[in-house]
């Protein structure tokens, strides 16, 4: 199975890579491919203002950009269509220099690493990693075109900040049709906050009533290289779009099920997202109003998920508004349980989600308190301890009394047939937990470069001296000790090669959790070695 594992990992890392269809001709390609298509709606008539003359101008606009910032963001707004594209997570550098390891190298006159200390850019223009947030209305069949993500829109600055004691920020775009059909975009951000609340105000001047549907979406290029979803260990994090709906609730939909069939679902509420490691991008429309879902692939390797709004008719010398909100940003659970139902979900735990969230929860509210995350491991190590006492306990005191009477071995083949299974029920009981324990250290950003002590800088990647392993790998060797040997040999020698096994799978795992096991290990000794105590003393 490992080695079945381990090329697996080989071919996605460097086996050849499922080539990205070229554009032949751009200027022939069909510029509005990317543009959803709902019933009853019109085909727009294609004009300079509204599309760009090839599928180049869709992904790298000439149109000018608006510059936005806030304390926790800077992104770029491009005026042709209001995309929302190059946005920085400011306080989330891609990489963390680690002080104690570079105060070392300089002590033994090594060069300091190179670190990257840029932000994390979640939606880029850069066509290799196009990731960007899309949005527009459509107009119904027959009536005056409505603008949609290929309309250029004008506006009065450049760029815009919030400024200290500034606790939100409003970007307006405008568009007019010339014959009284105005649509003014209005993209607020908050102070402290990933949500964008996006308002699509519609005045209808034209002296009849119209009709239209908006949309949001989000276009992403898949990431060949999975580099940026490795989790520490080997394993993978998902990377992909996803969908909640009333029904179905929580629901991933990869980039190949996008390409093998196009989503069409209609729910009340519910939100889109494209999900990757720590991170999520996601729309959420009105939770009250019925909203469709859907998806595309693009021509050229390029993947659409979104959702559109049902008709709503603006009569004449009337407004309208449509509204929606978009997240980009790191996947903290209770900021995103605020936003919309489900959308903390995207912090994916797998199958162990039902043991993940109590665990996580436990694991805030200590840090809460403490302010440490390596502290609040250990302090959730305690309670899962008290949780498995019972257990623990009752394996303990049969460990103990074997150990006793080991010399009498034909006693001892008949007790240990009989109190194995008491251990198992324990060691068996402790898998789920560790496993996780293990997504939730390697899926909560809240993890993510975040210190313990000393060397260990970041509890979310593996111990860069190796030494919580080594620890590790010798509370196993002492708790093994304190247990009665194997009568068969073959068995014992196995066992005994347990401890060397598992440090070597540690080195790899990330460093909270082996913190998590060594804690776990130290309080396993002291409970056995005082129970062995106590029973040897009974006599």
């Amino acid at each position: 199975m490992l080695v079945f594992m381990l090329w697996q990992a080989w071919q996605q890392d460097y086996g050849p890579k499922p080539e990205v269809a070229a554009i032949v001709n751009p200027e022939v390609a069909t510029a509005k491919e990317d543009l959803p298509i709902a019933a009853g709606t019109a085909s727009q008539p294609e004009t300079a203002a509204q599309n760009p003359v090839s599928l180049s101008a869709a992904t790298a606009s000439s149109a000018k950009t608006v510059k936005v910032k806030t304390d926790v963001i800077a992104l770029e707004i491009d005026m042709q269509g209001g995309t929302i594209t190059n946005l920085d997570l400011l306080n989330y550098p891609v990489e963390k220099a680690n002080t104690f390891v570079n105060s070392l190298r300089k002590m033994v006159g090594m060069d300091v690493a190179e670190t990257n200390t840029a932000p994390v850019r979640l939606f880029n223009s850069d066509e290799e990693k196009l990731f960007v947030a899309q949005s527009g209305l459509i107009a119904g069949s027959g009536l005056a075109a409505a603008p949609n993500h290929y309309t250029v829109f004008s506006n009065e600055q450049d760029s815009y900040t919030l400024q200290p004691g500034q606790d939100s920020l409003t970007v307006p775009l405008t568009w007019t049709d010339n014959n009284g059909l105005v649509v003014t975009k209005l993209f607020t951000f908050k102070r402290g906050s990933y949500d964008i609340t996006l308002d699509q105000k519609v005045s209808n001047k034209s002296g009849k009533a119209w009709s239209g549907r908006q949309y949001s979406q989000l276009l992403r290029v898949p990431d060949t290289t999975g580099k940026g979803n490795m989790l520490t260990g080997g394993m993978r994090a998902y990377d992909g779009g996803v969908i909640y709906t009333e029904k179905n609730k929580y629901q991933k939909i990869s980039f190949d099920d996008m390409a093998e069939e196009n989503l069409d679902v209609t729910s009340k509420g519910g939100w889109t997202a494209m999900i990757q490691h720590y991170f999520a991008s996601a729309w959420v429309p009105p939770a009250e109003q019925e909203n469709h879902f859907y998806t595309k692939e693009l021509k050229d390797g390029r993947y659409v998920i979104g959702t559109y709004s049902p008709p709503v008719t603006v009569e004449a010398n009337t407004e309208a508004q449509f509204v929606s909100q978009l997240f980009a940003g790191p996947k903290i659970q209770p900021m995103m349980e605020a936003i919309a139902p489900g959308l903390e979900l995207t912090v994916d735990y797998s199958v162990l989600t039902f043991i993940g969230k109590p665990i996580y929860w436990l694991l805030d509210k200590i840090h809460s308190v403490i302010g440490n995350w390596g502290v609040a491991i250990i302090g959730v190590t305690l309670c899962i301890k008290l949780l498995f006492f019972p257990l623990s306990q009752a394996s303990f005191k049969s460990m103990a009394k074997m150990r006793k009477i080991q010399p009498r071995l034909k006693e001892l083949q008949e007790r240990f047939a009989d109190d194995r299974p008491r251990f198992n029920t324990e060691m068996m009981a402790q898998i789920p937990v560790f496993m996780a324990l293990y997504w939730v250290l390697s899926e909560t950003v809240e993890f993510r470069q975040a210190p313990f002590m000393l060397w260990i800088q970041d509890l979310s990647i593996q111990d860069p001296f190796f030494i919580l392993p080594l620890i590790m790998g010798i509370t196993m060797k002492i708790q093994q000790s304190l247990n009665p040997a194997p009568i068969d040999p073959i068995q014992a020698k196995v066992m005994k090669m347990f401890p060397i096994v598992f440090t070597v799978f540690f080195l790899f795992f990330p460093a909270g959790l082996v913190l998590y096991w060594v804690i776990n290990n130290t309080l396993s000794i002291i409970q056995q070695t005082y129970i062995t105590k106590q029973i040897e003393k009974a006599g």
